[in-house]
């Protein structure tokens, strides 16, 4: 399970053996962490950001594992302040009760993602930087055995704090109604990133969401990033839960700019 997380990201390290540098800086990404940058893709840009995860969720008595294998996020500068972005994942689930497999596996597409991300303002002083997305979930577009009645949502606002030359913090503030669950959550990021290198980048985040009518959810993650060039980076990320819930998470994966012509 750990070489299908690792394989894309060795596949296309072997491949790259060149960097591009210009005016226009590297990509800003919205993977691997779960908060959301306020950094739009360029008009005319296209960014893809793909990967894939693995989590374990629960305890002895009932435990669900679940593989992305893929999950892609396509961001597309449709204006200078405006981007369309278009998720779809590929996933595996499976449940145990003590060890032993129970009811059949899952596997199938998750619904489609549809959203957007609008500039509010550049950082100035002691203002960070300001964005606000949004993405509804398309259930007629899942597979049969991820497809759900109800249309989920979500949207945050996006804020980033730039400390040095170095580091930086970043993070998100918004809502989500899950079409599987609907009781709406308030959810919460908090980022702090690190260059070591011009190459190399690290993070630790802290993440949740507090349900209307349940109990909070507190999760932690860190990572890495390294900068192929301008317009490719590969990640490698892992974390659990704090409150129960989450065991473990592992993920890794790459983000690419294509770039207008």
């Amino acid at each position: 399970m750990i070489k299908q997380l690792f394989f894309i990201v060795l596949l296309f390290i072997s491949s790259v053996s060149f960097a591009q540098t210009d005016d226009i800086g590297a990509l800003i990404t919205d993977r691997p962490d779960a908060t959301e940058s306020p950094s739009l893709v360029r008009k005319g840009f296209l960014q893809i950001e793909t990967g894939g995860f693995y989590t374990d969720n629960g305890d002895d008595g009932f435990k669900t594992k679940e593989m992305t294998y893929n999950t892609t996020l396509l961001r597309y500068g449709l204006l200078e302040n405006f981007e369309l972005r278009i998720g779809l994942d590929y996933r595996s689930t499976e449940f145990e009760s003590n060890g032993q497999q129970i009811g059949e596996k899952l596997n199938g597409t998750s619904p489609l993602l549809i959203g957007a991300k609008i500039g509010i303002a550049e950082e100035n002083g002691w203002m960070p930087k300001m964005a606000i997305l949004g993405h509804l979930s398309m259930p007629f577009t899942a597979g049969s055995d991820y497809r759900l009645e109800n249309t989920g949502m979500d949207f945050k606002f996006s804020f980033d704090h730039t400390l040095n030359e170095r580091s930086s913090i970043a993070y998100n503030l918004g809502a989500r109604l899950d079409a599987e669950n609907p009781e709406l959550a308030y959810l919460y990021t908090l980022a702090y990133g690190y260059d070591l290198t011009s190459k190399i980048g690290v993070y630790v985040e802290l993440y949740g969401d507090f349900p209307e009518d349940s109990s909070a959810n507190h999760l932690w993650d860190a990572g890495f990033t390294y900068l192929a060039n301008d317009d490719l980076q590969f990640d490698l990320t892992f974390g659990s839960g704090i409150t129960e819930g989450q065991n473990l998470l592992l993920s890794a994966g790459l983000s690419y700019r294509i770039r207008k012509k």
